[in-house]
């Protein structure tokens, strides 16, 4: 590695979300970047997909079908015989979805334009899931699947194992031996693969890089790392080569496996920004050095890492004390003592794992992801099933932001509430956060953004949205959140009011049993609430539902599902997803199984991954059975069809009946909600602009009668203007109350603070908080927050 600054490139590879990148790069580019280093980023996972899917690509994949000896079924046959067709097609479908053509939606819908196999047989009424209104959305669903039979084909023959958003997912799965990946790695990459390394030798053509740094968020970009890591070992030896991402934080903590750093030169977990500084610093000390003796590395210590100030201390100490220190000593001497959250392949060929107790970067100098060099315009917009919350995933771009790091609950028993990515909780300030989406839709020109907390929390989603209005930042965004009831209906709107389009939240097992012992920290009554306030604001609400949890029976999964039932059945809840519980090993569960009554069966545990276990679950239900048709009933409850069908039709076995009241939910939404008066402590804030005054004088018109003056403040606001009447007295009052809310967000005034302003005179206090005229203003956009 040379002495000058090196240039570092940042590679995500396939596959992972065809509408937008996947942020990962991004956030380290943007650290490393606003820290010195020449850094550059590129998404092989779109670029593979669109040098795949083009009249090019097609061609090359046809004739090696044509030129191999593949045994193909009926499907494939049947595409085989329409070459021409997708060739001609191709170009003008992505063109289509990357959104450059969108005129071809008609043809598409109407005209017979694209070539149909096995995803159109079972294609949706689509009339009645996008309505008349939504050709466009139709045509990106049938250009999605038409997208789909490709893949199809390209897997079964000269892509064996390729998918549209994961590429050898199950080499990477459970994989607790790396003997799998290897044999995959040493036999010859097929078209597909060449196709990727086309890319990569491109690539490193132009940007002759240093540091070649992988991403690896999920199982299916594992196999795709290592065999460009490969390559780049072959064409680019001297490159150092770095991995880190969500795969390797779950999966490889006890990695053992020697073989693995034939590819990958160092493995970092958590979060890269420390653990990458170090790791330069760690490389600068090794070429600085040169061979140098141990003594001489003391004085080279504060030029590496200033912030390491007791480094020259312990080398003198440890060399004193010989040889109970002697590792200490071979540590500082050699560099490692740099080292944070890294493995690596010792001179021994023994894979260490070296995490020097450095402090982690804080969350709001972790600074501004930076999107600059990715093309955004590549991504494709597609609609894959007809969930609504599913595509806000996979249609548009979304830059992607952390609020806060970390999970500020991490309690709940099925999650990896154990790794830094969780258990680290950190928050930023909101005005941080604005001035950085600020610069994102500078440099993307997109105003979309999803957060991607794990629990964005309340009071710093209350704070964020107060500064983007405040700031008249107008974006849309989305997140995902715990149904706690800090999301009042009024904090709801003040977020709708901000941007807020959908959020999704873990519902989970829809059973208060089973969410105690989960320690989810909400309950059904709760989560109706939540969710009623959110659909109330105009927000899409997504509930992720969870089945098969420890000792969940088989009349609980029927409850959970009336409960389910209910809550498409009352509107409050318009998307949803069951997922099948897992056993991982960074869970409570996983730690302590004998706790929620469980075993742990395996598998062995091997040199490689380790994360997914495998548990028998005595006092359960048979689990399994129960997933088709939990999955049919929701994606019917999602399009309001069949809400009233007892729960049995959706299984083909016998089932319980439900035990829970059919009105369940709508019992836990009349709960009467805290009066204004309760919430002294609450600050007020006004949605609208800044209203008019005005006093209107009646009656007088004999010397009997008594003028009577009202005060008439009118609110303007987008849609219409509303009027709220008053006495003379409470007015001027209310009108300067409103004058001060809308003209300056920073000043804070509480209910109790407008109580003692409230004029004497005026009435009791309580009865104005119960009168028409406050109604109408809480009902119109003042709220206590």
């Amino acid at each position: 590695m040379p002495t000058a600054s090196p240039r570092l490139l940042l590679l995500t590879p396939p596959l992972t979300q065809l509408n937008t990148p996947y942020p990962a790069t991004a956030y380290i580019k943007g650290f490393l970047r606003g820290r010195g280093f020449d850094v550059r980023q590129a998404d092989l996972s779109i670029d593979l997909v669109l040098k795949l899917f083009s009249k090019e690509g097609l061609t090359r994949v046809f004739d090696e079908i044509e030129a191999g000896s593949f045994d193909l079924s009926d499907n494939a046959q049947r595409m085989l015989r329409l070459r021409r067709r997708y060739e001609a097609t191709i170009g003008p479908a992505i063109r289509f979805l990357q959104n450059r053509d969108l005129t071809l939606a008609p043809r598409i819908c109407h005209g017979r334009f694209l070539p149909e196999a096995s995803r159109f047989d079972n294609v949706a009424d689509l009339e009645t899931a996008f309505g008349t209104m939504g050709l466009t959305d139709q045509a990106r669903h049938l250009a999605t699947l038409y997208l789909e039979d490709l893949a199809d084909l390209v897997k079964e023959t000269v892509g064996p194992q390729f998918g549209l958003s994961r590429y050898a997912e199950s080499l990477a799965m459970s994989a607790t031996h790396f003997d799998p990946l290897h044999a995959a790695l040493q036999a010859a990459p097929n078209l597909v693969d060449r196709m990727l390394l086309e890319l990569l030798d491109e690539l490193l053509l132009e940007a002759q890089p240093d540091i070649v740094g992988f991403t690896v968020p999920f199982p299916g970009n594992l196999y795709a790392a290592l065999r460009l890591a490969q390559r780049l070992k072959q064409v680019r030896p001297e490159a150092v080569t770095v991995m880190g991402g969500g795969y390797p934080n779950t999966e490889l903590r006890g990695l053992k496996e020697p073989r693995f750093f034939d590819y990958i030169d160092y493995l970092t977990l958590d979060d890269g920004e420390g653990p990458w500084l170090r790791l330069f610093e760690y490389l600068q000390n090794k070429e600085n050095k040169n061979g140098r003796p141990a003594e001489l590395v003391e004085a080279s210590l504060p030029l590496y890492l200033p912030s390491f100030n007791g480094a020259a201390e312990m080398l003198r100490q440890a060399q004193q004390d010989e040889p109970a220190n002697s590792a200490i000593v071979e540590s500082l001497a050699d560099g490692r003592h740099l080292l944070q959250r890294t493995f690596l392949r010792n001179e021994a060929g023994e894979v260490e794992y070296i995490n020097h107790p450095h402090p982690d970067v804080p969350h709001p100098e972790v600074g501004t992801p930076d999107y600059s060099d990715l093309q955004l315009g590549n991504y494709l917009s597609v609609i894959e099933v007809l969930n609504p919350m599913h595509r806000l995933w996979s249609d548009g771009r979304w830059n992607k932001l952390t609020i806060a790091h970390g999970c500020y609950w991490k309690r709940c028993s099925f999650c990896d509430v154990t790794l830094d990515y969780i258990g680290r909780y950190e928050t930023a300030p909101a005005t941080l956060l604005v001035d950085r989406i600020e610069q994102i839709v500078a440099q993307t020109g997109q105003t979309g953004f999803h957060f991607v907390d794990e629990a964005a929390p309340p009071l710093a989603l209350r704070d964020l949205a107060i500064e983007l209005l405040r700031r008249r930042v107008s974006i849309s965004w989305w997140g995902n959140i715990r149904f706690e009831k800090t999301f009042t209906p009024d904090l709801c709107r003040l977020l709708a009011a901000s941007g807020c389009i959908a959020i999704s939240g873990g519902l989970e097992v829809a059973s208060d049993r089973l969410l105690a012992l989960m320690e989810k920290g909400v309950t059904i009554a709760q989560v109706a609430r939540v969710t009623q306030g959110f659909t109330q604001a105009g927000v899409l609400v997504h509930a992720y539902l969870m089945y098969g949890f420890p000792t969940q029976t088989a009349q609980e999964t029927i409850d959970a599902l009336e409960v389910v039932r209910q809550l498409f059945e009352t509107g409050i809840v318009q998307s949803g997803y069951w997922h099948r519980f897992s056993m991982t090993a960074h869970s409570p569960v996983g730690k302590n199984p004998a706790k929620y009554q469980v075993a742990a069966v395996g598998p062995e545990p091997g040199n490689f991954a380790w994360n997914d276990l495998w548990h028998d679950d005595p006092q359960g239900a048979d689990h399994g059975q129960f997933g088709p048709g939990l999955a049919k009933s929701l994606y019917n409850y999602m399009h309001g069809v069949a809400l009233r069908e007892p729960l049995s039709f959706w299984f083909d076995f016998k089932t319980p009946r439900a035990t829970l009241p059919r009105q369940l939910i709508q019992q836990a939404l009349q709960e009467p909600e805290k009066s204004d008066l309760a919430q002294p402590n609450r600050r007020l804030f006004w949605l609208g602009n800044a209203p008019e005054l005005q006093f209107k004088t009646a009656g007088g018109n004999s010397p009997k009668d008594k003028k009577i003056t009202r005060a008439i403040i009118t609110c303007y606001e987008q849609a219409e203007d509303f009027e709220v009447k008053t006495t003379e007295l409470i007015g001027p009052w209310l009108h300067q109350l409103l004058l001060s809310l809308s003209a300056d967000y920073e000043t804070k005034v509480l209910l109790k603070d407008a109580a003692t302003s409230f004029p004497s005179g005026a009435g009791s206090w309580e009865g104005f908080l119960q009168s028409a005229a406050w109604q109408l203003l809480r009902e119109k956009g003042l709220l206590l927050i």
